[in-house]
């Protein structure tokens, strides 16, 4: 992208909503790819923070680790209200991406992680969030894993669900798997998992 395309003037910002989540209003303008700028508009922001979110994998026995918990947004958008995801997390203030993922990961599936692979950064729905997520796969024992997890006071309800690696990616396939941080990691596992299980045990 062009550096000009990159400018952009913000002429207000306001906080019209705060509640479980943020919402900013902007007014703004931005230069045009033909060198002008735009008339003034007005767009709103959701803002809630950034989040990690790490894949489960056990290379030893080619087993990820997921999880199943009850999701507001999917149910408003006529969709299965239970998603199966990775384990996933708010970034809070002074911590690193990788202590999140650490946390989370005990939090929300009782594993600990043993090794940590960041796979990509990416913006969730930029068109309207300035949310970011940091992506990672976590080496994890999942012979153990099982169980109900989460915090009681975060209203949390989580299954963990261990299962074959091939099985996540059939369901992936059929999309069953129907949230896009997940679909982004079980693809990067379908296309690196050779390469992952050289890395971690060894020819």
């Amino acid at each position: 992208m062009t550096e000009f395309a990159q400018e952009i003037e913000i002429l207000d910002r306001q906080t019209v909503y705060r509640g479980y989540f943020q919402i900013d209003r902007y007014r703004l303008r931005h230069r045009k790819f033909d060198g002008g700028w735009t008339d003034p508009f007005i767009r709103e922001v959701f803002e809630r923070g950034h989040a990690v979110g790490v894949l489960l994998y056990d290379p030893n026995r080619d087993v990820v680790v997921l999880i199943e918990q009850f999701r507001i947004g999917a149910a408003a958008a006529g969709r299965p209200a239970w998603l199966i995801e990775v384990v996933a997390g708010m970034i809070g203030p002074g911590e690193s991406d990788a202590e999140v993922a650490r946390r989370e990961t005990l939090e929300e599936a009782g594993c600990v992680i043993t090794d940590l692979i960041r796979i990509c950064d990416f913006l969730v729905s930029p068109g309207g969030t300035s949310e970011r997520i940091a992506l990672f796969c976590g080496r994890v024992a999942s012979d153990t894993a099982g169980g109900i997890h989460g915090l009681a006071d975060e209203h949390e309800d989580i299954q963990v669900r261990a299962m074959a690696t091939d099985d996540a990616i059939a369901l992936l396939d059929a999309n069953v798997i129907d949230n896009a941080t997940t679909i982004i990691a079980l693809g990067w596992l379908a296309r690196n998992r050779a390469a992952l299980r050289q890395r971690w045990l060894g020819p």
